[in-house]
């Protein structure tokens, strides 16, 4: 069965994504997870988690970042607090803290999220066999190799169908110490941009948070026209992350999957059918911000 999860920035648009027919919604805040569309509040995930489970829906808490120790005390905490709203899942990327969830005994599944790491099926596996219930799979994978972890994983496997891909993270606040070497005010925010010298047409957005420094690809990833790979694949867990395309936008292309979806379930997925989601995405999507495939159209040779 296709899960689509998608990123929450508020409760409202939470509330929006729900009725647009989004399965699974992805929140939290800094402190524990990474790249998140918005931050929020413990009081604002507890009304998503109520609202979601009202409509038979999901809530994954994200739990992603890279923990050093004065965060790895905060751990048990949270997990406590997430038990208590009985969330559906957490992504965790950091050893430690599966550690932590087994030491305490925590009864929240988790889905192992690395980012960029997980690269085969023998290390989707190799956490399997020590409790994750899924696995999120890097970004840049083509679809040879998307394919083969699939077949081969004895757990679920999660894509990125659309949204942004970072291709960089840093724990030091690059912007902070440019802004302060060039003596100019810092305006950190999510609007900044870097291009390639020998390339002006560049835009690798970035920005700076508590977890450091994020700078995501030119293009963000549009899988829609390839779903059907997908499906077959059997990779039904689909993502989208709504970093850079805020608000109504983002729940109007959400809307686009939940059609595509059904397309499937009612076997009416047809050419046409894709060109015309893919208009209307196009339509929605940020125009300052191009859209491509990323790794998956590639020949596995020629990105090693």
């Amino acid at each position: 069965m296709i899960e689509l999860i998608a990123t929450a920035e508020s409760v409202n648009q939470a509330k929006s994504l729900l009725n647009a027919g989004v399965d699974t919604l992805y929140v939290g805040e800094d402190t524990f997870g990474l790249r998140l569309p918005a931050s929020l509040s413990r009081e604002e995930v507890k009304e998503i988690c109520y609202i979601a489970h009202e409509n038979n829906k999901k809530v994954c808490v994200a739990m992603n970042a890279i923990i050093h120790n004065d965060r790895i005390k905060l751990i048990p905490g949270y997990f406590e607090f997430l038990q208590e709203l009985m969330v559906d899942s957490v992504t965790i990327g950091d050893p430690g803290v599966i550690h932590l969830l087994h030491k305490y005994q925590v009864q929240l599944p988790y889905v192992y999220d690395p980012h960029t790491m997980v690269t085969s099926a023998k290390q989707v596996n190799f956490w399997a066999q020590r409790g994750a219930k899924g696995a999120v799979l890097a970004r840049e994978l083509t679809y040879q190799e998307l394919n083969s972890i699939a077949t081969n994983a004895i757990i679920p496997v999660e894509v990125l169908v659309y949204g942004a891909t970072c291709i960089h993270h840093s724990k030091r606040p690059l912007l902070t110490n440019y802004f302060s070497y060039t003596k100019q005010q810092n305006v950190n925010n999510k609007n900044l941009f870097m291009a390639e010298a020998k390339k002006p047409t560049t835009h690798y957005s970035i920005y700076e948070d508590i977890n450091g420094t994020h700078i995501f690809d030119t293009n963000d990833i549009n899988l829609l026209p390839y779903l059907e790979k997908l499906a077959h694949a059997r990779i039904l867990k689909w993502k989208l992350d709504g970093i850079y395309t805020r608000g109504q936008a983002f729940v109007e292309i959400a809307k686009l999957f939940v059609q595509a979806k059904q397309a499937f379930v009612d076997n009416g997925w047809s050419d046409q059918l894709q060109e015309n989601l893919t208009t209307k995405l196009m339509e929605n999507h940020p125009y300052e911000r191009t859209l491509d495939a990323g790794f998956f159209l590639k020949n596995p040779e020629d990105v090693q």
